[in-house]
């Protein structure tokens, strides 16, 4: 069942219109890293999208993607979330106008100003479903009774580089605090210092406020996105109305835009794990390791004297012998192979087909 404080009523939005380019070649524009099956047999769409199950009814579920996209999220989405429960963007214009066009829709579709948005991405790998849930219920009670936006933070474990950071100002409770300020990706030094404080969190992209306070922030922090607003609301039922309109909105990232310059920020702690999947060497740490590789959906294997490889080759037999710490994505269209320490430089690998023969069979 829903969750409610007072007359609040809980609902989901879950932003599904990234291209997951370091994700090639499994995860192309015609079918993107939040469509694919990597750590289980669902998508990760729809594993999100199961993770609010006994939190969140169906009904108060929503997904926001862009149109071309729609075949593949009605697929995904089928009876997880709200009838009226896909929400398209006309072009992808970053988290700002993403989250803007859903306050719209969601508004146009009955939502109340004190009613709460717990908004979040698609292709995030979160095992914990019952202290995921905690934390959202947590953080919705939080938004709810101060008003404010409550941004998930990650306890960190090690210290990355490759994610902003949030430091926690005064606490709130036991596990909750305001934010002192959002800080950018740090090089690893610093971000060793940071996790020695004990005074940061991951920024996850994850958080939970009620309409009204999303409204407000966005009125004042972001006052030119906001004037579109209610011709947003007036023409949900209209894409090629919404189109217009959302074209006029500037790229930017809802960080940027509100994050970073609201006074009303809160940071609640997770109490689940959590991986955003940023490259293939992630599924090492979310996937169950067969002997000394990590194998995914393969059909059968032979290894001998090799370690520390990914493996990513559905409906194949794998065969691996004396070779090390590599990344092995095969499918019908395309084999690739790096060094696990060069996850990075798949995007490389796009770059150069991108414009090519190539591009449109494999991009």
């Amino acid at each position: 069942m829903s969750q409610n404080v007072g007359d609040a009523k809980l609902y989901a939005v879950i932003m599904a219109g990234g291209k997951g380019t370091r994700f090639w070649p499994e995860s192309t524009s015609k079918k993107p890293k939040q469509y694919l099956s990597l750590v289980s047999d669902h998508s990760l769409l729809e594993e999100t999208a199961m993770r609010f199950e006994g939190l969140i009814e169906a009904n108060a579920r929503f997904v926001v993607t862009v149109k071309e996209q729609e075949t593949l999220a009605r697929e995904c989405t089928h009876k997880k979330v709200a009838e009226k429960g896909l929400i398209f963007e006309p072009s992808g214009r970053n988290t700002a106008p993403c989250i803007l066009l859903s306050m719209a829709q969601l508004e146009a579709q009955g939502l109340r100003d004190e009613d709460v948005m717990a908004i979040v991405p698609s292709d995030h790998v979160i095992l914990n479903k019952g202290g995921f849930q905690k934390t959202v219920r947590e953080a919705y009670e939080l938004a709810a009774s101060k008003e404010s936006i409550v941004t998930i933070g990650i306890v960190p474990n090690f210290p990355h580089t490759g994610y902003g950071y949030i430091k926690r100002g005064e606490g709130v409770n036991s596990s909750s605090y305001h934010v002192e300020k959002f800080v950018e990706k740090p090089d690893f030094e610093t971000a060793k210092k940071y996790l020695e404080t004990g005074e940061y969190f991951w920024n996850a992209g994850m958080f939970v406020a009620s309409l009204g306070t999303l409204k407000r922030e966005f009125q004042k922090h972001a006052p030119d996105m906001f004037d579109h607003y209610k011709n947003l609301v007036d023409a949900a039922e209209d894409f090629e109305k919404t189109t217009e309109i959302y074209g006029k909105l500037r790229k930017e990232s809802i960080d940027y835009a509100i994050m970073e310059k609201s006074e009303t920020v809160m940071v609640k702690a997770s109490d689940f794990d959590w991986n955003d999947l940023g490259s293939w060497d992630a599924l090492e740490s979310v996937v169950d390791k067969k002997g000394n590789n990590t194998l995914v959906g393969s059909i059968g294997d032979f290894s001998l004297g090799a370690e520390g490889n990914i493996v990513f080759a559905p409906g194949k037999f794998v065969s691996l012998i004396d070779v090390k710490d590599l990344i092995i994505v095969s499918n019908d269209k395309a084999v690739m192979v790096l060094p696990k320490s060069e996850s990075q430089k798949v995007k490389k690998i796009v770059e150069s087909l991108t414009g090519g023969p190539h591009a449109d069979e494999l991009l």
